[in-house]
């Protein structure tokens, strides 16, 4: 199930980080402005109802004086020092009975007598809000008192409701003005903030991303920064080092999965080969030793010219090479238990040398020999070591005529390596990958069968050794045959 998001994927995180932290700041901002505010204006409107009542009280006694003793002048001088003062709109002394004795300002023909009346006689100082001479104001009235507390009259002053209403939309619009530059300064330092503590680094975090999508898999992000982008950065990093080891483990598995279906298939196709081997050979085995015994009792005959004896001799020749080739079919594809016995080195190396002296003579080659003089033996299947040996030193000899083989030994304390060198041509780079594959010759057609270094291969494999071929120090081919020292169990296959 698909979880809800609040907020699209295209909005930022200063976005995000003005609208969950700036916004409730502006919300609080403003419903704290306004209380404020409203706590400023109302402290304002009492302090202007504050001055008018003091004004008044200023003018009391002497108002009171005045109009105890009925000194009009004096009452209209009063007065006027009132409006000196410059926070008065108008100004009205009345008698007890409510008429009107001075003013100064606007006469206010709506005066209703019995209420003013009534103020006089209740002697109470008052404020309200009204009307007078057609205009909003403030009216603030104070009792005049004479000689002996007796309520002589009423003063009324009073200020335009204007000038209250004027200066708290003053101070309205100042808060309000304060409020938008304090949020202001607080989205800009919110956002340098961000920017400076998270948005630089997440940007640069941004780009390693960009930089690895684009191909530059070697890229990783330099952690530094705020501890949460650290975190993330090697996160980051280790992902892609674990993505990078995962490929390389991959590759690894698949270049093994690959070599070892090559190595089955080149064994299934060797067994394949060794059947059709041992089939062949064992038909081809009982014509060829009749065909190469008539030929025999035929050059026996008294009467054969001398065309007829070459055509028999050359008749065995074949016989006998194809006897060679069916033999090595048959050292191919044999897979029988091994049957070691402890043998000296030397003497394998020594006799498979003595096995090919005759064909070094016709090629004109020179086979050395070479080891430690010591005696030890080691475990291993002499026939099949031996013959590897002979077809290393045939193949040696009939590619370098005219030249140097030498056959060399080293005793370890897991087996023995021997070594078959020359000072040929040597085996092109190409080719040693091939050699051991069975008929695969570098021999001209009709000199090699291709089955010489395959029957070493399959010597070494069965002893668990190995055959590599390399550059001899003599300037030629080097061939290295390792054969593993055999327990009792290998004889049992």
């Amino acid at each position: 199930m698909k979880r809800f998001s609040p907020f699209p994927e295209t909005i930022s995180s200063r976005v995000t980080l003005l609208i969950y932290m700036v916004a409730p700041l502006v919300v609080a901002a403003g419903l704290f402005g306004y209380f404020t505010l409203s706590s400023i204006e109302k402290q304002v409107e009492r302090q202007m109802q504050k001055d008018l009542e003091l004004v008044a009280r200023a003018v009391q006694l002497p108002l009171s004086y005045a109009l105890e003793k009925n000194k009009r002048g004096t009452m209209q001088q009063t007065l006027q020092s009132v409006f000196d003062i410059g926070r008065v709109y108008s100004a009205y002394v009345y008698d007890k009975q409510g008429k009107e004795v001075a003013r100064l300002g606007l006469a206010d023909a709506q005066a209703e007598r019995e209420r003013l009346s009534e103020l006089a006689t209740d002697g109470e100082r008052r404020g309200e809000y009204g009307r007078v001479a057609g205009h909003q104001v403030y009216s603030y009235f104070v009792p005049l008192t004479g000689t002996g507390g007796r309520i002589e009259g009423l003063l009324q002053l009073t200020r335009k409701e204007s000038e209250f209403s004027d200066n708290l939309h003053f101070i309205r619009l100042k808060g309000a003005v304060s409020l938008a530059l304090l949020l202001a300064m607080l989205s800009a330092v919110v956002l340098y903030g961000h920017h400076h503590a998270l948005g630089m680094h997440l940007g640069q975090l941004t780009s390693s991303m960009s930089r690895i999508a684009k191909g530059d898999r070697g890229h990783r992000f330099k952690n530094h920064g705020p501890k949460e982008i650290v975190v993330l950065g090697k996160a980051f990093n280790h992902m892609l080092n674990s993505i990078d080891e995962a490929e390389q483990t991959i590759i690894e598995q698949r270049r093994n999965r690959d070599n070892l279906e090559g190595k089955l298939r080149q064994a299934e196709k060797l067994a394949a080969i060794g059947r059709l081997a041992a089939g062949t050979a064992h038909e081809l085995g009982t014509p060829l030793s009749v065909i190469n015994g008539e030929a025999q009792r035929a050059l026996r005959a008294q009467d054969l010219d001398s065309c007829q004896r070459q055509v028999l001799v050359a008749i065995r020749e074949q016989v006998a090479r194809m006897e060679h080739i069916i033999r090595q079919l048959l050292d191919f594809s044999r897979r029988s238990p091994l049957r070691c016995s402890a043998v000296a080195p030397g003497y394998l190396a020594a006799s498979a040398v003595s096995a090919v002296e005759e064909e070094a003579r016709i090629n004109d080659a020179r086979v050395q020999l070479s080891g430690p003089e010591e005696t030890a033996s080691i475990r291993l299947d002499a026939m099949r070591v031996q013959q590897a040996l002979i077809n290393l030193l045939r193949n040696a000899v009939q590619s370098n005529s005219c030249g140097n083989v030498r056959c060399s030994w080293q005793l370890y304390d897991k087996g023995v390596l021997f070594c078959v060198e020359d000072d040929g041509p040597g085996v092109p780079f190409d080719d040693r990958s091939r050699i051991f594959e069975p008929f695969y010759t570098t021999k001209p057609v009709g000199q090699g069968t291709g089955l010489g270094l395959p029957v070493v291969h399959t010597v070494a494999e069965e002893h668990g050794g190995s055959i590599e071929v390399g550059e001899s120090e003599m300037g030629g081919a080097s061939f290295r045959l390792l054969i593993p020292q055999q327990r009792e169990e290998s004889q049992k296959g």
